[in-house]
């Protein structure tokens, strides 16, 4: 009896399924990852425009909060008075944290952060009165470091969400002051308070 054509069957068979799973894996990483969970291991999904999708409400938060005037200007500011504080933080590949500040109407607040690496951020406040379905955006982007003045619009809730979406580890780096009332900070949903911690000088 002959073997060889049920070899060279069970070889097609072998390939064909290897090449299926290659394309699925290829189109997981390109399209699906970036477009519905913002995953974005080859930079594909940004510059194609599919990680926008997973944060489809973002342009609209951003378009509320820069039609107000006089919230946030970017660039080096001046310390104000009130509470200096000083938090450091190390993000691994795809971790996201959340730092916010409790901040009245009309109080300004001077701040810099900066970070090993690129990170996907969204600085956004959103007022008590209302919640988190009032949040409008200032500034949403990509880069290493982010700095300003900035006065509250509202009484509420007034800070950054961080993303990694590198393979490296990235430590971001926050220096803050002004009359800032109290500071949390939420990683993977859970929501924890923190002191302030002057600067080193």
């Amino acid at each position: 009896m002959n073997s060889q054509p049920t070899r060279s069957s069970t070889r097609r068979k072998l390939l064909w399924g290897t090449g299926i799973a290659i394309v699925a894996g290829a189109v997981t990483v390109l399209f699906i990852l970036p477009s519905e969970l913002g995953i974005d291991p080859t930079g594909f999904g940004e510059s194609s425009g599919l990680s926008k999708m997973a944060n489809p409400g973002a342009e609209r938060l951003l378009a509320r909060g820069r039609a107000r005037k006089g919230v946030f200007t970017p660039g080096e500011a001046a310390q104000e008075p009130g509470i200096q504080d000083h938090w450091e933080y190390e993000l691994h590949p795809y971790e996201e944290i959340e730092l916010k500040y409790e901040i009245e109407q009309g109080k300004p607040m001077a701040f810099r952060w900066s970070a090993t690496g690129p990170l996907n951020y969204d600085m956004h406040a959103h007022p008590f009165a209302g919640g988190e379905a009032e949040t409008e955006s200032y500034d949403i982007a990509k880069a290493d470091r982010q700095s300003g003045r900035y006065v509250a619009a509202f009484t509420g809730i007034h800070g950054w969400h961080w993303q990694n979406r590198g393979m490296t580890v990235v430590r971001i780096t926050l220096d803050a002051s002004g009359t800032i009332k109290s500071s949390r900070v939420i990683k993977g949903g859970i929501e924890q308070e923190r002191g302030f911690t002057p600067p080193a000088h």
